[in-house]
C-alpha cells in the first residue's frame, strides 16, 4: 500500500507541468520502505543509509564490487537461473530497463543469485546467452551465499521488514527491484513482476540523472 501511494505522488508530481524540473525521490532508511524526503544539508542525511562494500563475480567471471558502481546508479534484484515462476517474468522486464538505458555507461543492473552454489559464473553465461541479455552494464552476479543474503537483506532491504532478521538457512525469494543512486542510498522499490511499475522505475532512473546534474 505504502509503495503504490508512494508511486502516485511521485508520478503526478513529475508528471505536472509546473512541476517536472522540482520532481524528486524519497530516500528509504529502514527495512519497511518507509519514504523520507531529506535535505542533503541536514545530519539526517549525513547518517542515511548506505549499501555497504561488497564484491562479487559476474557472468564473464570479472569481479564486480561496491567499486564498479561508483557514482552509478544502478538497480540490483535477487533471482536463480532454476526458478520457473517470478525470475523468468523479473528478468524480462529487468532487459526492458537494460535496453532503455543501454547507451547509458551511468545505469547498470546487478541481478544476484540466491542460489549461488549452482548458479556459478558458467551457469550464469549461458543464463545470459538464453535470455539475450547483451548490456554491458547489466552483471549477473555469484559468490559467497551468507554475503549475498547479508547484503540483499540488511543492505537493499530486499526481502522488506519481515526478511531483514532471517539468514542464509531461510530461503531468499522476493519479485523486489532496489533503485540506488550514485550516493549508494535506496531511492526506490519496485514490483519486477508488474509492468507499469518497471515504468515507473525507468522514469525514477531519469528523475535521478537530472538530479544528480
Amino acid at each position: 500500500m505504502k509503495k503504490g501511494i508512494l508511486f502516485l505522488m511521485v508520478l503526478l508530481s513529475a508528471c505536472s507541468p509546473k512541476k517536472t524540473e522540482q520532481a524528486t525521490l524519497p530516500y528509504f532508511d529502514t527495512p519497511d520502505f518507509t519514504p523520507i524526503w531529506l535535505n542533503k544539508n541536514t545530519d539526517a542525511y549525513q547518517n542515511l543509509h548506505t549499501i555497504p562494500a561488497f564484491s562479487f563475480t559476474d557472468q564473464d567471471g570479472n569481479n564486480v564490487s561496491d567499486m564498479t558502481v561508483e557514482n552509478k546508479i544502478y538497480v540490483v534484484d535477487f533471482f536463480f537461473t532454476r526458478c520457473g515462476s517470478i525470475c523468468p517474468k523479473m528478468t524480462t522486464n529487468m532487459g526492458k530497463v537494460a535496453k532503455a538505458f543501454s547507451k547509458d555507461r551511468n545505469v547498470m543492473m546487478l541481478s544476484h543469485s540466491v542460489t549461488p552454489e549452482l548458479d556459478n559464473a558458467m551457469v550464469l553465461k549461458k543464463y545470459a546467452e538464453v535470455k539475450g541479455i547483451k548490456n554491458p552494464n547489466w552483471h549477473l552476479l555469484t559468490g559467497d551465499k551468507k554475503q549475498i543474503y547479508d547484503i540483499a537483506r540488511k543492505g537493499y532491504f530486499a526481502d522488506n521488514a519481515i526478511g531483514y532478521n532471517k539468514d542464509a538457512s531461510e530461503f531468499l525469494h522476493t519479485e523486489n527491484f532496489i533503485l540506488v543512486d550514485k550516493h549508494r542510498h535506496i531511492r526506490g522499490v519496485y514490483n519486477g513482476t508488474i509492468d507499469f511499475e518497471v515504468d515507473n522505475l525507468v522514469r525514477h532512473i531519469k528523475l535521478l540523472e537530472r538530479e544528480a546534474d
